[in-house]
Formats: structure tokens, sequence, C-alpha cells
């Protein structure tokens, strides 16, 4: 078996974007990777890969093969944007992945970027945005026999943040779940040489985090309708922070109708999880 513990973390954020949610309170979405990857591998090593940043040169296909694994944050470019050369990049980038056989995982920006890169397709979500919480995922049939939903229960929530969806899935991919808002909430791409786990939620959320990109977004969200104005989206966020702080408050789990799925890291993360066990270790045993 191969001794690689090396891992490429891709964050598409421009620094600007990256900037404004750290003043919203945010960590970085490299850094909710960090500490995904630590919970589930805490001896892993990783590397940060910025494309949104000037004058960054991109991976070659034989550097890619110097790590176990690629991992691809949320971000809130558009990937039908080509004409971005970040965006074009990424794309090539995850090909390139594709074609090594490097196995990928990633949330939102990551499972359009596995979709488009094998062939399939991406546009703006006819429903508008899903935000905060998705609710009432179901796993398809083929999700509940994938190992990438090994001890996950059948139905669940998970927080989201997206305007657009796959609407096309590509050859080689399966989708695992979806719910009424957005059809495909997650996939599994195999493709040339490698294969691609991703999910259209993102596991690596908790709720302070959550609270913070609504603070981040607040005159997008209130101009959608989300809210109210700001003494309602600071009364929703007040909320959630708390419960984030007592996750035992039953009064705050239930005016918010939350639950485990949402507030417990196993729960929550174990696609993840199952990722690195039944993708990663099996694929370094065979390189």
């Amino acid at each position: 078996m191969s001794t690689l513990n090396r891992y490429l973390i891709i964050d598409g954020y421009s620094k600007a974007s990256r900037d404004a949610l750290e003043v919203a309170g945010m960590q970085t979405a490299w850094n909710l990777y960090v500490n995904l990857l630590k919970r589930h591998a805490p001896d892993a090593e990783y590397e940060i890969l910025l494309p949104s940043d000037p004058g960054v040169t991109m991976p070659t296909s034989e550097e890619l093969t110097a790590y176990a694994g690629i991992l691809w944050t949320g971000c809130n470019l558009c990937v039908m944007d080509t004409d971005n050369p970040s965006v074009a990049a990424q794309i090539e980038l995850a090909k390139r992945a594709y074609e090594v056989g490097i196995p990928s995982f990633g949330s939102c920006w990551g499972l359009q970027i596995s979709a488009v890169a094998a062939g399939g397709k991406v546009i703006e979500n006819p429903k508008g945005r899903e935000m905060g919480i998705a609710r009432k995922i179901v796993l398809t049939p083929e999700g509940m026999d994938h190992p990438m939903y090994d001890g996950k229960a059948p139905v669940f929530d998970a927080f989201i943040s997206h305007d657009d969806m796959v609407s096309e899935v590509p050859p080689g991919g399966t989708v695992l779940a979806g719910n009424d808002f957005t059809h495909i909430q997650s996939l599994s791409v195999t493709y040339k040489k490698g294969t691609f786990w991703s999910v259209q939620y993102h596991p690596e959320y908790d709720l302070n985090e959550m609270a913070s990109l609504i603070v981040a977004r607040e005159e997008k969200l209130t101009n959608l309708g989300f809210f109210k104005g700001h003494d309602d989206l600071q009364s929703l966020v007040d909320r959630m922070r708390m419960l984030h702080a007592e996750q035992d408050r039953k009064d705050l789990r239930w005016q918010l109708a939350i639950d485990d799925d949402i507030l417990d890291d196993t729960v929550r993360q174990c696609e993840f999880g199952n990722w690195i066990e039944n993708l990663v270790k099996p694929s370094l045993e065979s390189r």
C-alpha cells in the first residue's frame, strides 16, 4: 500500500471574497476543509491551492500523483462562466485528476465541477437560491447502496448555500441523493481513471459558520426575500449561534427545526469519513 498521506485542498474564492467572509466571522473555505480532514485523518498533510489568486500555477498531471486525494471546497464562482480564467483552469484541473485517477471529494462548487469536468451540465436553479438548511434530502436507491452513505439515514437535512445546480449527469455519474428543491444533491462520478464523490450541501459547515455566512450575504438574502430586514436576520443568526453553543437546548432545536443530522459532527460529516475509508484507502492500495 502507498504511504501517500498528502491532500490538495482547492479553494476557488478570490481574495476579496475570502476577506469578506472573514469580516463576517466565517473561517475560510479551505480552513473548514482542513478541520474536516484533520478530524477524519489526523496524521494527514495538506497543501492549499487558491486558483483565483493572481499568478497561481495549477498542478500538472504528474504533480497531482503526489496526492492521496483532492478536496474541493465551496465557492461563489459560477461554473458556467468559462470566460473567467480561474473557472476554466479549475475545470481543466478536475479533468486532469480524472485522467490520472486521483480520488476527489467536494461540496457545492465541488459537485458542479465534478459534473462539468466529466461532460455534465450545470444551470441556474429555476427555483432560486437554496439557503441555510436543505430539508428532506432523500437517498436514491443507488445512494442507499453506495459506500459514501454507509451509516447515514435515508432522509436527512444539511447545510446549504447555492444558486446553481447540476442539470445533466455526466457519463459515469450516479445520482445518490436529492430533495424537492434540488434534485441532484449528491453524485458519484467515475470517469476515465478517476472517481469523484461530491455533495451539493456542506458537511464542513456548522451552525456558527452558517450563521456567519448569512451575515456575509445579508444584502443578497434580504433582496431575495429571505428576511424582512436586518433585525429579522439578526434574530435568526443569534438563535443559531446560541444553539451552536448549547446544543441540548430543546427550545432552540424545536424553534429552528434542527436535529442531530445538523448538530452532530459524526452524522453530518459521515460522507467525508466514508470517502477516506472507502475510496481513498482502497485507491492507495492499488497505487
